[in-house]
């Protein structure tokens, strides 16, 4: 199943978390949407600047934010109404946790790439 998923907190180094998930989400053939404070383009894919600039529906998004940066964009990600939302080791937050699933959002403190290399992101 090809699922869409933003990555919030993108980056373009290689040696990055966000990185190597990007490019095994590429490689599983989902379609991802690079969100960072820059917007650029990152492994060949169109980057965005906020979650708001995608316009199709997003099924997940992975968190490689800290959740003090996290917090300035909740809402923002709330009105993108993801089916999930994966906070990745270094960004878990339980406040922000709750704030999600109060509307009905499903959280998951993991790691995307283990996920992925495991078999159980879809």
């Amino acid at each position: 199943m090809t699922l869409t998923v933003a990555i919030i907190g993108a980056s373009q180094k290689p040696q990055r978390y966000a990185y190597k998930t990007q490019a095994l989400l590429m490689e599983k053939k989902h379609t991802v949407f690079p969100v960072s404070a820059n917007g650029l383009d990152i492994l060949g894919v169109q980057g965005y600047a906020s979650i708001r600039d995608i316009r199709q529906p997003i099924d997940t998004v992975t968190l490689y934010l800290n959740a003090g940066r996290h917090e300035q964009i909740k809402e923002e990600i709330l009105q993108a109404r993801p089916r999930r939302i994966i906070f990745n080791p270094g960004t878990e937050s339980a406040m922000l946790v709750q704030f999600y699933q109060a509307r009905g959002i499903e959280t998951l403190e993991a790691c995307t790439l283990i996920m992925l290399s495991s078999g159980c992101f879809d």
